[in-house]
C-alpha cells in the first residue's frame, strides 16, 4: 500500500520540536486541556498583521501612513493586557510602528500574496501554511514574514528558519517562479534580516521537516492505536484512558515552557519555567525601551 503523506503546517512541526508533550496536547488530546488566558504580544502581533495585511486591500490611492495606523486603531485587539491602559500605550506604539513600516514600501510596489496560503508534498509530508507577503523582484519571489517581538533578528535566523524555507519551496512549486530569498521584517527596529537560500540547502530543510514529520506521525499513530475511550456516562464527556504517554510524548522543559499555554497541565514545565503573565513579555519590553 502507499505510504499515508502526513498532512501539517510548520506550525505543526516546531511545536513537535519544540515540546512533545504540548504538541499532543494541542494537535492529539480530544477534548484538548484548557489553555490558560491569552498572551498580550500575540495581540499586539496579531493587530499588526492584519492592519498590514487590510492596507495592501486598500485602493492605491488610499495607501498612506496615516490609513495603516487607522487600521491598526479599528482593529486592535485586547486581549492579555494587564489593564486598559497598558492596552493603549502598546496601541499607541503598534499604530506608530505600522506608519513608520508602510511609510518606507511604495504602495503601486503590489505583491504577489498577501496572506497567501502555499502547499507542496514529498514522497513523505503534505505541507502547507500562509505567508504574510509574497513579492516578487527581478522575476524571482521573495517570501516575506512580518515580526513584531523584542529581539532583533539576524541573517541566521533567517537562514534557520524551517517555516520560511518551506514557504520558498511551496511558492516556487505553486506559481511556477524561483523562489530563494527570504526575510524577517522586524517592525519594532525596522530591521530586515534576509538570507538567499540555493537548491540544496533548501533541499536539506525539506528532508529535516521530513525526519520531524517521520517522528511525529509514529507517535500519532500509537496514540491512536492504544488511545481507548470509556463508555459515556450521563451527560458527561467520555473519559479517555491515556495511557503511558510521556515514552511517546515526553515533556521537553525550557524556557519555553513559562509561555505555554498548556503550563498548568505540566508539572516538569512548570518546575523548569512557571509561566509568565499574559503581559511580562511587554512589561519588559517597556522596561528596556523606558
Amino acid at each position: 500500500m502507499p505510504r499515508r503523506l502526513y498532512t501539517c503546517t510548520p506550525s505543526r512541526l516546531n511545536a513537535w520540536l519544540d515540546c512533545p508533550r504540548r504538541y499532543r496536547m494541542t494537535y492529539l488530546d480530544r477534548p484538548s486541556p484548557p489553555k490558560g488566558p491569552p498572551w498580550a504580544h500575540n495581540s499586539v502581533g496579531a493587530s499588526v498583521h492584519n492592519a498590514l495585511a487590510n492596507w495592501w486591500k486598500l485602493p492605491l490611492e488610499e495607501r498612506t501612513p496615516e490609513a495603516a495606523g487607522s487600521l491598526l486603531l479599528r482593529g486592535w485587539l485586547t486581549d492579555g493586557f494587564k489593564d486598559g491602559e497598558q492596552s493603549a500605550r502598546w496601541r499607541s506604539r503598534a499604530r506608530a510602528m505600522v506608519e513608520r513600516y508602510v511609510a518606507k514600501i511604495d504602495p503601486a510596489d503590489e505583491p504577489v500574496g498577501v496572506e497567501r496560503t502555499v502547499a507542496t508534498r514529498t514522497s513523505r509530508i503534505a505541507v502547507s501554511g500562509r505567508i504574510d507577503r509574497l513579492d516578487e523582484r527581478d522575476g524571482e519571489l521573495v517570501v516575506v514574514d512580518y515580526k513584531t517581538g523584542r529581539h532583533v533578528l539576524t541573517a541566521d535566523d533567517a537562514r534557520g528558519s524551517l517555516a520560511l524555507a518551506i514557504y520558498a519551496v511551496a511558492s516556487s512549486r505553486v506559481l511556477r517562479k524561483p523562489c530563494y530569498k527570504v526575510e524577517l521584517h522586524h517592525l519594532p527596529s525596522g530591521g530586515v534580516a534576509s538570507w538567499e537560500h540555493t537548491e540544496e540547502s533548501l533541499g536539506r530543510h525539506i528532508t529535516r521537516a521530513e525526519q520531524i514529520a517521520d517522528e511525529a506521525s509514529a507517535a500519532d499513530e500509537a496514540y491512536k492505536a492504544s488511545r481507548v475511550p470509556r463508555p459515556r456516562t450521563g451527560d458527561a464527556p467520555p473519559a479517555v484512558d491515556h495511557g503511558p504517554w510521556d515514552e511517546l510524548f515526553p515533556p521537553r522543559p525550557s524556557n519555553l515552557c513559562s509561555w505555554c499555554d498548556f503550563a498548568r497541565h505540566c508539572p516538569e514545565g512548570q518546575q523548569a519555567a512557571p509561566r509568565k503573565d499574559p503581559w511580562a513579555s511587554l512589561t519588559a519590553a517597556e522596561a528596556e525601551t523606558g
